[in-house]
């Protein structure tokens, strides 16, 4: 049977939003980012991070350096018990320098095409499932693929809180990740008595 998962965004969600984070020292992970991974991993759900990293197509970023940073973010979650599922990201950019990746895509969020590849890769069941992140496109992605979407006020979220979407609701808002990773096991929970 196909498994419920958190699609967690990574920048202002995991990590302090550094900007186009490039360099491994620049990496500064939110202090509760372990011990939320690792509660949601306890409950039984994929933890399956989705991010737009256009720094890619504006040739500020490599895709081995973003793997390198993705390993850096694994070994900090394996010290504490944590893992993620997999990583999902999106290279592109309409405004980018580098070819074939300056151009609009299906993967760049709000648009499903990360999820869509991760629900295949993975057999998981979107409709059960969450989208976590710190701006109005996390929560128009779970919209878009029939998940529940919780905004964080890290990041960018207190600023997006306050502007508002016009037409878009968060299922939830909370203040950061570990508080939106105990209000999605409660969800959960409440699921499995029905």
């Amino acid at each position: 049977m196909s498994r419920p998962a958190v699609f967690l965004d990574r920048d202002g969600t995991m990590i302090e939003d550094s900007g186009y984070l490039s360099r491994l020292e620049d990496l500064a992970p939110y202090p509760w980012m372990v011990d939320s991974v690792r509660a949601l991993n306890r409950a039984g759900l994929a933890v399956v991070v989705v991010t737009n990293q256009s720094g890619i197509a504006r040739g500020m970023l490599t895709e081995e350096r973003l793997s390198a940073i993705h390993a850096r973010i694994d070994e900090l979650l394996e010290a504490g018990g944590a893992n993620v599922t997999a990583y999902y990201y999106c290279p592109h950019h309409p405004d980018g320098t580098v070819g074939a990746l300056a151009r609009v895509c299906e993967c760049r969020k709000p648009a499903p095409g990360l999820v869509a590849r991760a629900v295949a890769d993975l057999d998981l069941d979107v409709r059960r499932s969450f989208v976590v992140g710190d701006k109005w496109i996390d929560v128009a992605l779970a919209r878009a693929v029939g998940a529940k979407g919780v905004l964080v006020r890290t990041g960018y979220g207190a600023e997006e809180e306050k502007r508002g979407a016009p037409g878009l609701a968060a299922d939830a808002i909370v203040d950061n990740l570990a508080a939106a990773s105990s209000w999605v096991i409660q969800q959960l929970n409440l699921q499995s008595a029905i």
